[in-house]
């Protein structure tokens, strides 16, 4: 058995080491820069993890761990430049650093090239492996449409939202850790309950990721809190706010969206104290209690030893452990 960090100190050197020595050089060069941007890595760690649970070889997993975080940056970088936004993990984006044009060809190569990570796992689970991951791959995109049509609507109800992360969130984190349980020659009913888990953990941390961004601490969450609000990004907590303010609270809630010209920290302050008001602070916390529950539940059924399991317990606990 790996510790978390091993696991991660042999994904980093494997995506680290990916040749990339086709041309045109101006086609890769976005890709490594992406890819050398490192992140968490969740999604390949998760592989590993997974594939740990049931075999030691874990470095068999490493392809399509690679195919994954891959997949995971390439919809970064589309998603940057569908925001616009400026900077990605401390640097500028792709757009912004070359331009759209290579920021939407060097993300198609991306996916072409996880197919290409994803099609060196042995012949015996590779069709699985690619059905797994193109449903996936559909489902995000899916979820990213939803979230889109989301930004022009105010009456987003609870359940279209969780189903909209659901599929542009937590759907890559449980394919992750399917990919590596069925690498590893799971059975049918652990590769289902490892998918049920990271489902629930990827849902959970979604709506944890709303909840901070609004009573997070950003030396604590590690970025700075109200862009949510401020943009008017359709949150767990914004959604709820629409569907149970009602009267005064409503309008002034209304007017807040509405706002062209604002002050940043008057409207942050404006909004949260509606929140408070309307009790969303406490109904996200139940929520993501539940779903993190609910995780537990399916992680414990999964039919290996408790040992085997305990370095995935220990690390969506920390995941989950970004406090205010």
């Amino acid at each position: 058995m790996k510790t978390s960090k091993e696991i991660l100190d042999i994904v980093s050197r494997y995506i680290d080491s990916l040749p990339y020595d086709r041309q045109p050089l101006s086609l890769y060069e976005p890709i490594k820069y992406v890819l050398s941007a490192g992140g968490k890595r969740i999604r390949p760690s998760f592989v590993l993890m997974a594939y740990d649970m049931f075999r030691d070889d874990v470095e068999t997993a490493l392809p399509a761990a690679a195919a994954l975080e891959t997949y995971h940056n390439y919809t970064l970088l589309h998603d940057d430049l569908m925001d616009n936004a400026d900077v990605r993990r401390g640097r500028p984006t792709v757009h912004k650093k070359w331009d759209a044009n290579t920021a939407i060809l060097s993300g198609d190569t991306m996916l072409s090239l996880a197919y290409l990570h994803l099609a060196k796992v042995e012949a015996a689970r590779l069709k699985p492996a690619l059905d797994l991951f193109t449903e996936t791959a559909l489902e995000v995109s899916e979820g990213q449409q939803y979230d889109m049509e989301f930004e022009s609507r105010n009456d987003v109800a609870e359940a279209e939202y969780i189903k909209m992360i659901r599929l542009k969130t937590s759907v890559l984190l449980a394919c992750a850790l399917k990919m590596g349980a069925l690498l590893a020659g799971a059975s049918e009913e652990d590769m289902e309950l490892i998918y049920k888990f990271g489902e629930k953990v990827g849902l959970a941390f979604q709506l944890q990721d709303d909840y901070l961004d609004v009573y997070g601490d950003p030396a604590v969450f590690g970025k700075a809190t109200g862009g949510d609000i401020t943009s008017n990004k359709k949150t767990y907590m914004l959604i709820n706010a629409f569907n149970r303010s009602e009267g005064e609270t409503r309008r002034e809630l209304e007017r807040w969206i509405s706002a062209k010209d604002f002050d940043r920290e008057e409207k942050f302050r404006a909004v949260t104290a509606i929140y408070n008001k309307l009790g969303i602070d406490r109904l996200a916390e139940e929520k993501i209690r539940q779903y993190f529950d609910e995780s537990r539940g399916y992680l414990d059924r999964i039919s290996v030893s408790p040992e085997r399991k305990q370095v995935l317990r220990e690390y969506t606990e920390r995941m989950m452990n970004r406090k205010k």
